[in-house]
């Protein structure tokens, strides 16, 4: 037990919920007023900084600060994190900068898929030196993030749409996870099962929030993180174009449309735009579904934890897994992003009401975007094309990914037209 009790203070996983209660702390109690990052620019991009430089470089050291804090406590080098974070952050401000242009705004390239390739320019071009790499910490960033996210997932919004929003966002993605490992490991025969199991989460779930909360369940490889999440992320920007066009084409309702892109584009942004391009009530549905889906981030991580070490790590002639192996594996950051919405949505949003969460939301939310974009940035850092091309050989991940894509849209197309377009009459909005 004493080793356990070790492991809160010692814990990567357990700082990230440590590092998500103080942020949070200090914006619900209005210690943190708000949060600064570069805004938009059309040709000149000092724009993007137009009275953020002090604030932004206040925000990079404040972090730092913390960050470096729970370093030490946990016993890390937090002299050679400190020059490498600070490598990390500027290269997190250009992403934000790069994805801050207009044009390329409007085209929904989000700063993640900018700080992904800044990070892997570096990495395959200079090579990333040790100092950089100390800084950075991907996993920290993260699954710091994710616990942010869970704060956003409200049940009171869940609750909008009923069991119709239940239906596509709960009933399909298990199947999709289900048909795409069978698919993957008798079909296809992929060699790695973990790397199978994050494009699946990825595919069903919620794209790279997915995958990571995955990948730290089964102990992936960060290759075969990285070659998800670049994955994931250039289709999703395909599918934000082409889905409400599709749906346009087709002559969707816009509850049945805004339901079909909430439950298969794969990030949260990307489902907003593609919705707002149906009209606003196609938007919120979209967003609804997609905040639904979300919740299954941890029930996903927790069946991976369990089946990983029940069935796939086990060795057949040793005893049964006990049920703290189970809770050993499990991706202990998950407790966090679940505690974050239980309390948002049974105890915030009853007390202070929807206006002052949604103002502290706003704020949060920023924070949550700077650690996702500094840990794509790290992942880019620690990832080699030799390596990512060497887990696409035969080109078995593509058309797993294509293969289980289409059957997701498809399976989520019948649902939403079944709940949403009025065929069953299950309470439908």
């Amino acid at each position: 037990m004493s080793s356990e009790l070790q492991k809160v203070w010692k814990s990567e996983d357990y700082w990230a919920i440590w590092f998500s209660i103080m942020l949070l702390a200090g914006v619900i109690t209005g210690t943190i007023h708000g949060v600064p990052r570069p805004g938009t620019w059309v040709t000149d991009p000092r724009t993007a900084f137009a009275g953020k430089v002090v604030p932004i470089v206040t925000l990079a050291l404040g972090l730092g600060a913390l960050l470096t804090i729970g370093i030490w406590i946990m016993r890390e080098a937090w002299r050679r994190f400190v020059p490498g974070y600070l490598v990390v952050f500027a290269l997190a401000v250009l992403s934000f900068v790069a994805a801050g242009q207009q044009s390329i705004r409007a085209m929904g390239l989000e700063y993640v898929l900018w700080a992904l390739a800044l990070g892997l320019i570096v990495a395959n071009t200079v090579g990333t030196p040790q100092w950089l790499l100390a800084g950075a910490k991907s996993e920290l960033f993260i699954k710091t993030g994710l616990v942010l996210l869970g704060a956003e997932i409200l049940f009171s919004e869940i609750l909008r749409l009923g069991a119709p929003g239940l239906i596509v966002a709960w009933g399909v993605t298990p199947t999709v996870i289900l048909f795409m490992w069978f698919f993957g490991t008798r079909w296809l025969r992929m060699p790695s099962k973990r790397l199978t199991i994050i494009i699946a989460a990825a595919t069903s779930v919620c794209g790279v929030s997915a995958a990571i909360a995955t990948a730290a369940a089964c102990r992936a490889k960060k290759q075969e993180l990285t070659l998800v999440v670049g994955m994931t992320m250039i289709f999703t920007v395909l599918m934000m174009v082409a889905m409400p066009a599709a749906a346009r084409l087709i002559g969707l309702d816009v509850m049945v449309g805004g339901a079909w892109l909430g439950g298969t584009i794969d990030a949260t942004g990307a489902v907003v735009a593609a919705g707002a391009m149906l009209g606003e009530e196609a938007e919120k549905v979209a967003a609804i579904i997609k905040m639904i889906q979300n919740i299954l981030i941890g029930v996903v991580a927790f069946c991976v934890a369990l089946f990983w070490v029940t069935r796939v790590d086990r060795d057949p002639s040793a005893p049964r897994p006990s049920l703290m192996e189970v809770w050993y594996r499990f991706p202990k950051f998950i407790l966090g992003f679940a505690l974050a919405s239980l309390v948002f949505s049974f105890v915030l949003l009853p007390t202070v009401g929807d206006v002052r969460v949604g103002e502290i939301l706003n704020v949060s939310k920023v924070f949550r975007a700077w650690l996702f974009c500094l840990a794509f940035v790290a992942i880019g850092l620690e990832s080699n094309f030799k390596e990512l091309a060497r887990q696409l050989v035969g080109g078995k991940p593509i058309i797993l990914y294509v293969v289980g894509q289409s059957f997701n849209i498809v399976l989520t197309l019948l649902a939403a037209w079944l709940v949403f377009g009025g065929v069953l009459s299950i309470g439908a909005p």
